[in-house]
């Protein structure tokens, strides 16, 4: 199992749109609108470290009202 945490910026006045479609994804298990310099955080997680890299490449780079992300991976 591979995971990582997400972090979002939207377009302005997005944010609800796009946490809303990164909470449909399919190895989203958790995902918060935040202050500070991104909009949204999200624990994903995939299959293996491909797997878990199209999650975010297709399916989160998709989501209306994302305008960014810098993914984090976890190593533990």
């Amino acid at each position: 199992m591979a995971a990582a945490y997400v972090l979002m910026n939207a377009e302005a006045g997005k944010v609800g749109r796009a946490l809303t479609g990164g909470k449909a994804i399919k190895g989203v298990k958790i995902a918060h609108a935040v202050a500070g310099p991104y909009d949204i955080v999200a624990f994903v997680e995939g299959e293996n470290l491909e797997k878990l890299g199209q999650r975010v490449l297709v399916e989160i780079h998709n989501i209306s009202g994302v305008r960014s992300t810098v993914t984090a991976v976890v190593f533990e």
